[in-house]
């Protein structure tokens, strides 16, 4: 008799943190996430699950006789804010993973 009771109290607490990791998952793609290149010349916008949603680029960081230049400014700004949106996303849900084999 025992076990069951423990086992209808382990279910209730996974339910409920199921629950709450749903909730703080919706809460982290709700946030915005902007990364950067040098002298923000290039500047792009993240949802939390990893979507572009915006990407600014000044003037001067248009030079037709350096396109890779441009090239480089976006990948830079790209990854400084895939980068952002990952150390939030450890942060948020890391509590929930800790410990488990291969998270």
């Amino acid at each position: 008799m025992m076990n069951g009771m423990n086992m209808n109290k382990m279910m209730k607490q996974m339910k409920k943190m199921q629950k709450q990791l749903g909730e703080e998952q919706e809460n982290l793609k709700q946030q915005e996430f902007k990364g950067t290149a040098p002298d923000d010349m290039v500047e792009v916008t993240f949802s939390g699950d990893k979507k572009m949603t915006d990407i600014q680029i000044k003037p001067e960081a248009i030079d037709p006789d350096d396109p890779e230049m441009l090239g480089d400014l976006i990948l830079t700004a790209v990854n400084d804010g895939i980068s952002k949106v990952d150390k939030a996303t450890e942060s948020t849900m890391g509590k929930y993973t800790k410990g488990i084999p291969g998270m």
